[in-house]
C-alpha cells in the first residue's frame, strides 16, 4: 500500500513575466559587478604606471648625481697623479747635490762659502694699514 500512496509535491506556479524581470536584474547584477571589476583594474593599472614614472624619475635623478660624481673623482684623480709625477721629480732633483742647493738657496735662503746672501724686506699692505693710527672714542672740544 505503501506503493499507491504516493507524496503529493506541491506544483510551482511559474509566471512568465516574472522570469523575464529575473533575466534582467542578474544580467543588471552582472553587468555592475564587471563595471566594478573595470573600474577597480583601472585604478590598479593607474597606480602601477604612476609607481612606474616615479621610479623613473628617481632613476634618472640618480644617473645624473653619479655622474657629476664621477667627473669630480676623476678630476681629483688626475690632479692627484700630477701631484705624484711632481713628487718624483722632486725626489729625483733632492738625489742630485744641484738640486739640494737649488732648494736650499730659494727657500732656506742659505749661500754657499764664497757668495754674500742680502735679502731686503719690503712691508706689506697690510702693514702699511697697521701703522695708521684708528681713531676710537670722542674727539674732545675746545
Amino acid at each position: 500500500m505503501a506503493r499507491y500512496r504516493q507524496e503529493k509535491k506541491p506544483k510551482k506556479v511559474v509566471n512568465k513575466e516574472n522570469q523575464g524581470n529575473k533575466k534582467k536584474q542578474t544580467s543588471s547584477n552582472s553587468s555592475a559587478y564587471a563595471k566594478f571589476n573595470y573600474s577597480f583594474l583601472t585604478i590598479i593599472l593607474l597606480f602601477c604606471l604612476l609607481q612606474v614614472v616615479r621610479s623613473a624619475f628617481i632613476n634618472i635623478s640618480k644617473v645624473i648625481s653619479y655622474n657629476a660624481k664621477i667627473v669630480q673623482i676623476t678630476k681629483t684623480r688626475d690632479a692627484a697623479k700630477n701631484l705624484n709625477e711632481q713628487l718624483k721629480d722632486n725626489i729625483n732633483n733632492f738625489s742630485n747635490v744641484s738640486g739640494i742647493e737649488a732648494i736650499a738657496r730659494n727657500n732656506l735662503k742659505m749661500s754657499s762659502e764664497d757668495e754674500v746672501l742680502v735679502i731686503i724686506n719690503t712691508p706689506k699692505d697690510e702693514e702699511k694699514q697697521d701703522k695708521i693710527p684708528k681713531k676710537t672714542g670722542f674727539l674732545k672740544h675746545d
